[in-house]
């Protein structure tokens, strides 16, 4: 970075990315300088080195939080399981595909497991067709992450949610909030009505 840099020249890339092209080691250094920046080489291997202007203590900044926010969505992330039979009959089917639809809405990824038992194990097109139709029915909520493939006796599909753990966790706290308003509004005390001052006697 800046003067610790040892090459005579530079390819040099602005701070919105545009390209300069290849300077002087010193003028980089200059316009640096000028526009109060760190010179960063961030490609050392190339002929010349590819060196950016950039404010250096707010990238590592920046780079720091994208890297806790990455290792806390990682670590929230739950797999979840369901396991269907093949020839599963419709009413289980939609109490299962109601469990996935809660898991994904909830930011977790699903693993889906058929589990052939006997002469199922000859006829793996039923599995495969019931998964199909399953990520069909679900795919506003998720998608297939990891295609069906057979493992043993069963068939495994991986879904994973369209929103991240967090933004799920964000959504459900609002929609209890938006609920919870009702109840709260019918809770405050009315406000007492008005009174008619009563008419002095003998007025008209």
């Amino acid at each position: 970075m800046n003067d610790r840099i040892r090459v005579p020249e530079v390819r040099l890339v602005g701070p919105n990315g545009e390209q300069v092209g290849i300077v002087p080691i010193a003028k980089a250094l200059d316009l640096a300088r000028e526009s109060d920046l760190d010179l960063v080489e961030v490609a050392p291997t190339a002929r010349p080195p590819v060196a950016k202007l950039m404010d250096y203590g707010k990238f590592k900044y920046e780079s720091a939080m994208k890297a806790r926010e990455a290792r806390r969505n990682q670590a929230h992330t739950i797999i979840k399981e369901i396991k269907l039979r093949p020839k599963i009959d419709p009413h289980d089917y939609e109490t299962k595909k109601g469990h996935v639809e809660r898991f994904l809405k909830g930011g977790d990824k699903v693993k889906v497991t058929i589990m052939f038992r006997g002469r199922e194990q000859s006829r793996p097109e039923l599995g495969y067709r019931l998964l199909q139709r399953l990520a069909q029915d679900v795919n506003d909520l998720g998608f297939v992450e990891s295609n069906p493939k057979q493992d043993g006796r069963n068939m495994i599909m991986v879904i994973g949610p369209h929103k991240k753990k967090a933004e799920a966790k964000a959504e459900q706290a609002e929609a209890r909030a938006q609920r919870n308003a009702p109840r709260d509004a019918e809770a405050e005390p009315e406000s007492p009505a008005e009174e008619t001052p009563a008419e002095e006697p003998g007025s008209e």
